[in-house]
């Protein structure tokens, strides 16, 4: 019986070679996930080292629209005002406040927000 194991499961195995993955993922949408990790957080103290010109301001927020939904972190509104920076062309991005409320608001049961400027670091 062991070794008839074997020779039964290659056929198995045999059907999923012409398998195929489909995804509703695009390339572009792909992009845009990930585009908020070219953007250099700075926080706190934290200041880029070398020139830099301000951009512009960016907010980023997040939104717990229902209480069974997960509760929003500073770092989801830190990601969206990354996200903004990056579609302004910044590599960088200065946070100067970011608050998390926790008293429902309209839409929100609790939110998270970051505002920040977008800059542009010179590349040494």
């Amino acid at each position: 019986m062991k070794a008839a194991l074997p020779l039964l499961l290659v056929p198995v195995l045999g059907g999923c070679a012409g398998y195929q993955f489909n995804s509703n993922l695009d390339g572009k949408a792909i992009k845009d996930y990930f585009k908020a990790g070219d953007v250099q957080l700075f926080e706190g103290d934290a200041r880029p080292a070398g020139r830099y010109e301000v951009i512009g301001l960016v907010e980023g927020h997040a939104c717990q629209a229902q209480p069974q939904d997960v509760p929003v972190t500073l770092a989801d509104a830190r990601t969206h005002a990354r996200r903004q920076a990056a579609d302004q062309g910044a590599n960088g991005l200065i946070i100067r406040q970011c608050t998390l409320i926790t008293e429902p608001s309209p839409g929100c049961v609790t939110s998270a927000m970051c505002v920040g400027q977008a800059i542009r670091q010179q590349q040494e």
